[in-house]
């Protein structure tokens, strides 16, 4: 099954971290960029980092910018989204999906309808205020 498996969510007291994981399934990640997506109760999708199928472009949500860190390991094909100083705001279910291309740049601007393939389940990430 072609699919993305994330993991490493749970509950962080506020100014923690977490490193959530993605890890692909049934295909290889060489030519995707990966962008991870949260989705906070009762609000939208929302776009929270890229990085380009060689891992040397990366972009952050500015809500995220300077906290949150993405990477990629071709060869183990994984992606990983290191967060620090977690915020209650940053509560939500994330979830890591793949743009086909090779890139030069990526945009985390998220919509309906944006072509981003094989979803994931999604990671939980709870910051009680």
């Amino acid at each position: 099954q072609v699919q993305f498996v994330e993991s490493g969510g749970g509950l962080v007291q506020p100014g923690g971290s977490l490193r959530l994981s993605c890890a692909a399934s049934g295909f290889t990640l060489d030519y995707y960029a990966i962008h991870w997506v949260r989705q906070a109760p009762g609000k939208e999708r929302e776009g929270v980092s890229c990085v380009t199928n060689s891992g040397a472009t990366t972009n952050y949500a500015d809500s995220v910018n300077g906290r949150f860190s993405i990477s990629r390991d071709n060869f183990k094909n994984t992606v990983h989204l290191q967060m620090s100083n977690l915020k209650p705001e940053d509560t939500a279910i994330y979830y890591c999906a793949a743009e086909y291309g090779v890139l030069e740049g990526c945009s985390t601007h998220y919509y309906p309808g944006r072509k981003l393939l094989y979803w994931g389940q999604g990671t939980q990430v709870t910051v009680p205020s």
